[in-house]
């Protein structure tokens, strides 16, 4: 009993940090102060697209995942620092886009994002075999599990999501002009929280570098290389636009860039190659989910990165100092 008490105590100094660290890991940053300017940059966003319940959907998932890893008491010491918190996030952000805003969608929001923990403990000692982590596919995983279930349940009807059809060619113009490209760049990476908002990508940005200009920068990168690729090989342009093809290709950046691999010019070709090929995951992806009207969520950055980690060339990191 005494136990749980000092535990308690604990866990209640250490949940508001811990909760704020939960944002800033979805792109790798253990910092409180990345957590805050990315929520800034969540509630600003969806407040300036009018969807303010995506930014009022994170913060119940972040706070629903890290209680559920509190209350299981769960064998991670990386808890703390915000791994408990990042999928829940995400799922937080994805319910209040692409669900219809009934009680039932909130219920099965809160339920999902407790759901990521449970799948992330699983996969993660799966992937650990491979000295990889699962990384957002728990919240990929969850979150496709409802959507799909929503298309039979009418409690929270698939009202935002896209209608099934086969995928089909070119739809929609894009600007060259340096004002309107970069706007598509910084929405790029502020579709990371699934917010199309230039506003928000510099929110990101800037709460990037507070923790670490190497994570910036290829975030930066990561927007700039998906956006070029995707202009270069004539992608839909309505999607290039919306930053559509950013989000993954900026994680990818990234975890290859700033996060797992040391800091060479070796590991830094590395690093561009995998962030151009999960562009065209991405692509790949967005066709191959069509049919069913399914977003890929970060599914391609998942998938990319798993793809260049697995060989462990010498210039990764060490695992004790990869996060």
């Amino acid at each position: 009993m005494a136990f749980d008490v000092v535990f308690i105590k604990q866990s209640v100094r250490e949940f508001p940090v811990t909760v704020v660290r939960g944002v800033g890991q979805v792109m790798f940053q253990d910092s409180m102060w990345t957590g805050i300017f990315f929520l800034i940059g969540i509630f600003w966003g969806a407040y300036d697209e009018g969807f303010p319940l995506v930014a009022w959907g994170a913060l119940v998932g972040v706070l629903v995942s890290t209680l559920t890893g509190y209350i299981l008491k769960l064998p991670d010491q990386k808890g703390a620092n915000g791994l408990w918190g990042f999928n829940g996030v995400l799922v937080g952000c994805a319910f209040p886009t692409f669900l219809a805003n009934t009680v039932w969608m909130w219920i099965a929001l809160v339920l999902c994002s407790a759901l990521t923990i449970v799948a992330r403990s699983g996969m993660d000692n799966f992937f650990g075999r491979w000295k990889l982590s699962s990384f957002t596919f728990p919240f990929v995983f969850c979150t496709w599990i409802f959507l799909l279930s929503a298309r039979l349940f009418d409690g929270f009807p698939a009202e935002n999501m896209g209608t099934p059809e086969f995928a089909h060619g070119v739809s929609g113009n894009i600007s060259f002009k340096i004002v309107d490209l970069l706007e598509y760049w910084l929405r790029g990476i502020s579709q990371v929280f699934l917010i199309k908002s230039w506003i928000c990508g510099v929110f990101f940005l800037i709460g990037l570098a507070v923790s670490s200009w190497r994570a910036a920068m290829w975030a930066a990168i990561g927007s700039a290389l998906s956006l070029l690729v995707a202009i270069v090989w004539s992608g839909p342009g309505q999607d290039i636009a919306n930053g559509l093809y950013g989000f993954s290709a900026v994680l990818t950046a990234i975890a290859l860039g700033a996060t797992f691999c040391n800091f060479t010019w070796r590991s830094a070709i590395w690093a561009i190659m995998g962030t151009i090929v999960t562009v065209f995951i991405q692509a790949a992806m967005n066709a191959f989910f069509a049919p069913m009207g399914l977003p890929t969520l970060t599914g391609p950055f998942c998938i990319g990165t798993w793809m260049f980690l697995l060989p462990a060339y010498k210039f990764f990191l060490p695992e004790k100092q990869a996060s």
